[in-house]
């Protein structure tokens, strides 16, 4: 549970007034293959505050940055005839997934395989750097966060699932920072997790101090609490429950923004201000400048080309209305542009 004390501390972060903070979501991954890092040092060196590491396990029990476990989509793995037979197919989180799973790796090998761009459709300029990154561990992630003076904003992945299959994720993470640097590493660190039980456990479960993040989707609920929904979770009372557990929310923009059906832009809700009454910040996922992901208004270009999807739209004037409406931190592929806009 989170203190009166705490609680003021919150709501003064989120305060209107304060920087909001560029996370580099995934590193600079529209830029460079995501998770890789050459992805963290050019976001670091665009000026985010913060790399986003998502956290899977290698078979050894070893917490590895990939955003899913399912590492087909952003590695050469399919292309590794040793490997041809660790082929398999999962259940994570109610879904049906085919591929190749990082926790049927040993980190040995899974330092093998070589990264590549996840979108090469909308991202073809990214394939360029195609096989030149190994995938990074959270500890190596971690160092050069701190070894950068930045912050790092790890996502713990799927945690119900990876319990399921044997680890621990909680406790590995916790070991991980402490190894890495203990409470000077957690004083720039943001844990968040779709879940609800582990951002508490992450206070129970160690004497070190996190700032914890719910995330919220705009649809579906927390897979360790089937009886919520995140709709449900952003309202004013779940607000205040949400409070009690974490110092901010992750939240998908149309929570904050809502599209029609066209895909433009309808009237903000007042999500930001009813978070902050309750002293809790509001981080929104995930902006991308490809026509293909901005609001029908934003997007350039003649709309009839065929590269028109890729091309790139007015990002900076997305971010400066969530800016404008008091988000207090954006998780965004192209950070540069986002330092950009808050300035």
């Amino acid at each position: 549970m989170l203190g009166a004390s705490a609680l003021g501390a919150c709501a003064s972060m989120s305060s209107s007034t304060r920087r909001p903070l560029v996370i580099a979501h995934r590193g600079a991954s529209g830029e460079r293959p995501e998770h890789t890092m050459a992805s963290y040092r050019r976001a670091i060196a665009q000026g985010a505050d913060f790399i986003e590491p998502d956290l899977v396990f290698s078979k050894d029990g070893v917490l590895v940055c990939r955003h899913e476990n399912e590492i087909s989509g952003t590695t050469d793995v399919a292309s590794r005839a040793e490997f041809a037979a660790r082929r398999a197919a999962k259940v994570v989180d109610g879904q049906r997934v085919e591929g190749w799973f990082a926790e049927e790796f040993t980190l040995a090998e899974l330092k093998t395989l070589r990264c590549r761009e996840r979108l090469p459709q909308l991202r073809p300029q990214n394939t360029a750097f195609d096989g030149q990154e190994q995938i990074p561990t959270f500890a190596e992630a971690l160092a050069l966060a701190r070894g950068a003076n930045a912050g790092i904003y790890p996502e713990l992945k799927h945690p119900s699932f990876m319990s399921a299959c044997g680890f621990h994720p909680v406790e590995a993470f916790v070991a991980a920072v402490r190894e890495g640097g203990g409470q000077a590493a957690a004083d720039k660190m943001f844990v968040q997790c779709f879940e609800v039980g582990p951002l508490a456990q992450v206070a129970s479960l160690s004497s070190l101090r996190f700032q914890t993040i719910q995330l919220m989707s705009a649809d579906g609920g927390p897979w360790d609490q089937p009886d919520k929904r995140y709709a449900e979770m952003a309202s004013a009372e779940g607000l205040r429950s949400v409070a009690q557990y974490a110092h901010g929310i992750g939240v998908e923009k149309s929570m904050i923004v809502p599209r029609d059906a066209d895909g433009a832009s309808r009237t903000p809700t007042d999500l930001i201000a009813r978070a902050h009454a309750v002293g809790l910040q509001v981080h929104a996922w995930t902006f991308r400048a490809e026509n293909y992901f901005l609001p029908k208004e934003l997007r350039r270009g003649d709309a009839n080309a065929a590269d028109y999807p890729r091309m790139h739209g007015d990002l900076e004037a997305e971010l400066r209305q969530f800016f404008a409406l008091g988000l207090d931190g954006a998780f965004c592929d192209f950070p540069e542009i986002a330092v950009r806009a808050r300035g």
